[in-house]
């Protein structure tokens, strides 16, 4: 038990040096920080989407945004989108769960307003459906994803695809970089 632990963290390592080796990687995670600083100064908001674990992180790093990160400082726009779930559940109910986040897109969203959106796989059709709505309304799309970007890759403005095709794997590193985007935007924005 003990050796299996311990090849878990080997593996989680070894795809966060892959990334930690990726400088294309890191500069899109630095452009991002930068595209999202420019942003907020305008007024525009961000919006994180996921589902399962995806979801959790998703609404993990809207409260590092609204909240706080490293310093004591004025809450940034940001909010995960699935957690009204009054909303959640009828728009699931009446229409389908696909369109869960591209409705709220569609009513919410402005121009250069930015949308995150977790997945493993790349393939959520609600996070899809969320990306081609916010495309349609020239609003920023971030894709964080697992290796090949899935459905997303073609309608992500950014994508933050993680080269592995394991999910807690992918998970882990989708955390580590939104924490690293976090503290890069708190730092330009608030100096």
């Amino acid at each position: 038990m003990n050796q299996k632990i311990r090849n878990i963290i080997l593996d989680s390592i070894a795809v966060k040096n892959k990334v930690l080796e990726n400088n294309e990687l890191l500069k899109t995670v630095e452009n991002i920080a930068t595209a999202m600083v420019a942003a907020l100064k305008k007024g525009n908001r961000i919006y994180f989407c996921g589902n399962g674990g995806s979801a959790a992180d998703a609404q993990h790093l809207a409260a590092e945004f609204s909240g706080r990160f490293y310093t004591d400082r004025d809450a940034l726009p940001a909010e995960a989108l699935h957690c009204n779930t009054s909303y959640l559940t009828a728009v699931a109910n009446d229409y389908s769960y696909d369109v869960v986040y591209s409705r709220l897109i569609k009513g919410i969203a402005n121009a250069g307003d930015f949308v995150v959106g977790l997945s493993t796989s790349g393939n959520s059709d609600n996070i899809v459906k969320a990306f081609e709505v916010a495309r349609e309304k020239s609003v920023v799309t971030v894709g964080f994803t697992g290796e090949s970007g899935g459905k997303m890759k073609p309608l992500s403005d950014y994508l933050v695809n993680i080269p592995s095709k394991d999910t807690p794997r992918i998970q882990e590193s989708h955390i580590m970089l939104g924490h690293i985007m976090c503290q890069l935007v708190e730092e330009l924005y608030f100096g």
